[in-house]
């Protein structure tokens, strides 16, 4: 009886997959909107503060971690490689975890590492399960899941 219990829960979930994807896809974007907005409304401000915490290259690494950020933003919304945008989104998270969140532990009140990541667990099951149905990738190329 629990195995047909588990069979036909299972059948009537993977239903919500897409719908699970669609959500945090979104949730997600959000996430990276606010840093990526804070980010070009003063990306000078952002280099000389990339510069203080050793970033190499900390003018060229504002533009290419704002950049970034808000083409994960469009991309993550509309589902549209999906996987491709999943890469460099976890390692602008690698590198804000390793620069600015791990001194203050794990606790998110703390400035913690908790809330990158958990944005590196969702970008890394965008990066294996893709898009879903609901979006560009699913609709331009048939992406399976």
């Amino acid at each position: 009886m629990l195995f047909t219990l588990y069979v036909t829960l299972k059948r009537i979930l993977s239903h919500l997959q897409s719908v699970a994807l669609l959500g945090a896809r979104l949730v997600v974007a959000y996430g990276f909107y606010g840093p990526a907005m804070m980010k070009w409304s003063d990306i000078h401000a952002i280099a000389v503060w990339f510069g203080t915490l050793g970033i190499p290259l900390p003018t060229l690494n504002a533009y290419m971690a704002a950049s970034t950020e808000l083409s994960g933003v469009i991309l993550l919304s509309l589902g549209l490689f999906t996987r491709l945008i999943s890469i460099p989104l976890i390692i602008v998270m690698i590198v804000a975890i390793i620069t600015v969140h791990l001194p203050n532990g794990f606790n998110a009140g703390n400035n913690g590492f908790e809330i990158p990541l958990y944005y590196m667990l969702f970008l890394t099951i965008f990066a294996s399960f893709g898009a879903g149905k609901w979006s560009l990738d699913h609709l331009l190329f048939g992406q399976e899941q």
